[in-house]
């Protein structure tokens, strides 16, 4: 059977604000560097937007180099613009047909190194404690 609850003043319990105490980990605290927009996270998505710059400019230049590169071939050397491929002239072969996948290729090299540089920063943000 149910026994009474025991006579007098009821029980005090006692309350604490378990955040209050707590300090946060790495984790926690680099998101809130984030989140909040601190200094520190300032500096940390500065750091990421940089990476994609450096990236994007250095592989505009290979673009620059690489395509821009072949008129200044041509003007050097005429003899390689009287070159034919296939029946049509190796300027038009490079510049017309070859550029393409040149152009591809370097496209995906920038989503697959910028989608690292993403997963780099990804990972110091969510880095386990030590």
């Amino acid at each position: 059977m149910d026994q009474p609850p025991p006579p007098g003043p009821p029980r005090r319990a006692r309350i604490v604000l378990a955040e209050a105490g707590r300090r946060l980990t790495v984790r926690e605290h680099t998101r809130a560097e984030l989140t909040e927009g601190t200094r520190i996270g300032d500096a940390m998505v500065r750091g990421l937007v940089r990476a994609q710059l450096a990236l994007a400019l250095r592989l505009s230049l290979v673009v620059v180099i690489g395509l821009g590169g072949l008129p200044l071939l041509f003007a050097i050397a005429p003899t390689l613009g009287g070159v034919t491929v296939f029946g049509v002239n190796l300027p038009w072969v490079l510049l017309g047909i070859a550029a393409f996948p040149f152009l591809v290729a370097v496209g995906w090299l920038h989503v697959h190194w910028a989608e690292r540089n993403e997963q780099d920063f990804t990972d110091l943000v969510q880095r386990p404690e030590r």
